[in-house]
């Protein structure tokens, strides 16, 4: 089941810190603490794959909230889509374990907004995953500029480079639906 209640005070948390001054630019980082709950792990007593793609929700949700974008997708009524993602675990977070969520812009095109985030438990790294995102206003995803402008950042240019950009590239090869 989806963390409803973990969510919503993720967002009243993010907002209480905006509140007292604590907020982010789309340059910065957002950072998040949590713990593994009983709710999170699956058989082999570590945290579900799956919980990890849903608890990265929670991270991008506190980067929009303090970076004052949660604030633009009210105002304009837009939406948020995730419309690819790749991740890489590397080591296993188990029940209890305090864990470190870190939240950045890796790059963003005409289009996409391309999302880094990784979890840490006692400093060291666990999963990274990176998620081609996009802003949508009825159901269509809008231009970056647009988001850029809404946020006074117009000038900001981070093209992808990198693993993100070959991300991009070798993922605009594969066969959609995939043949089978």
């Amino acid at each position: 089941m989806y963390p409803f209640l973990r969510y919503a005070s993720t967002i009243a948390y993010a907002a209480l810190q905006v509140k007292r001054g604590d907020t982010l630019t789309f340059k910065d980082t957002s950072e998040i603490k949590l713990r593994c709950r009983l709710s999170d792990i699956d058989n082999f007593l570590e945290m579900n794959n799956g919980r990890v793609l849903t608890l990265y929700d929670m991270g991008r949700t506190d980067f929009a909230v303090r970076t004052g974008l949660g604030k633009q997708l009210l105002k304009n009524r837009w939406g948020l889509v995730v419309a690819g993602s790749t991740i890489q675990y590397r080591k296993r977070i188990r029940a209890f374990d305090k864990v470190t969520m870190k939240t950045h812009i890796a790059g963003f095109d005409e289009r996409w907004m391309y999302i880094e985030q990784s979890m840490w438990v006692k400093g060291k790294p666990c999963s990274s995953a990176l998620l081609r995102t996009g802003v949508t206003e009825g159901g269509k995803v809008i231009e970056t500029a647009r988001v850029l402008a809404a946020l006074n950042q117009s000038d900001w240019k981070l093209p992808p480079t990198g693993y993100v950009a070959e991300w991009i590239e070798s993922d605009s090869d594969r066969p959609w639906p995939p043949v089978g």
